[in-house]
């Protein structure tokens, strides 16, 4: 009931208007109202459509109002868009119709000035849009930590209608074009959960046998700070190359921004645990084969004599 009140004042303004239109040029000599001007039937179509404008602005914002639920609404701004382009429509069509074109013309008219005025701001209408849907969908929100794949990695600091801006751990200001975030990949580290698994991968030589450098490393990854104990960190064997075994140290944070930190942490651990197991790497050195030397030459050293005439040259 409450929204039928919302549209009664434009639906009676509206069809006031439209039987005043109806009525034809003799309508007002019919009231008691007089001749009408000579522009009167061009200035109540103006009015005809600012009044239709007014009442599709509210159905729409009713319409749309009832499309989500109210734990995540329509953003005010799709209103409000939806609004401005019909009362701009409205505008466009009853100034050239108060210019002597018809009310078909009128309407051609201003949507030739609406595709125009289109262009001319795409990239602004691109973005806009851009970031209505990102509301609509709600990839993040304030304060989560996301990245988007080529452009930044960081915090949700502002979402705007054109730009989202991010601030990464490095306490680095990212001001990103929505219309380029849509496009990209998008990882979000604080949804559904700030709970996330992380890793660091690792390489043993080959002396020192998977299953005892397994048992060496989940060790030290049960001794890293910071890191959760459930679920359980662990320790997988990725590959055997010709390097060494491969190892993947796989962890749990439930913070993102704690992963640097951690990371150190984990990586110290794992240097302790192999010292102290005498399992540290041995370094590899690398021979240089240099040019073999030239073989000595048998020959006797000839001796040159010179003549008179070169003597005395």
């Amino acid at each position: 009931m409450k929204h039928l009140r919302r549209l009664l004042p434009p639906a009676a303004l509206f069809a006031i208007l439209v039987v005043l239109g109806l009525g034809g040029p003799g309508i007002g000599l019919r009231l008691g109202i007089g001749e009408p001007p000579e522009n009167a039937g061009n200035a109540l179509h103006f009015a005809i459509y600012l009044s239709l404008a007014w009442l599709l602005s509210r159905i729409s914002g009713l319409l749309l109002g009832n499309l989500r639920p109210r734990s995540r609404p329509i953003p005010k701004l799709v209103k409000d868009l939806v609004s401005g382009l019909l009362f701009l429509i409205a505008i466009v069509s009853g100034v050239i119709l108060m210019l002597g074109h018809g009310a078909g013309g009128a309407l051609a008219g201003s949507g030739v000035v609406l595709a125009l005025m289109g262009f001319a701001i795409r990239n602004v209408v691109a973005d806009t849009l851009s970031g209505i849907a990102l509301g609509l969908e709600g990839p993040f929100r304030i304060g989560d930590w996301v990245d988007v794949e080529g452009l930044g990695r960081g915090r949700v600091i502002e979402i705007g209608w054109r730009t989202t801006r991010l601030l990464t751990r490095d306490s680095t200001y990212v001001i990103l074009p929505n219309s380029q975030v849509s496009r990209q990949r998008i990882v979000n580290y604080s949804a559904p959960s700030s709970v996330f698994r992380a890793q660091v991968e690792l390489v043993l030589d080959h002396a020192i046998p998977a299953e005892r450098g397994v048992e060496i490393l989940q060790e030290a990854l049960l001794q890293a700070p910071m890191i959760k104990r459930v679920p359980r960190p662990d320790v997988r064997v990725q590959s055997i190359g010709t390097d060494g075994v491969h190892y993947a140290l796989r962890y749990w944070l439930d913070r993102f921004d704690r992963e640097i930190e951690c990371r150190d942490a984990i990586w110290r651990q794992v240097d302790k645990a192999l010292r102290e197991a005498d399992a540290t790497t041995p370094l590899r050195r690398i021979t240089v084969m240099g040019a073999p030397p030239e073989p000595a030459c048998d020959m006797p050293a000839k001796t040159h004599v010179l003549s008179p005439q070169a003597r005395s040259a």
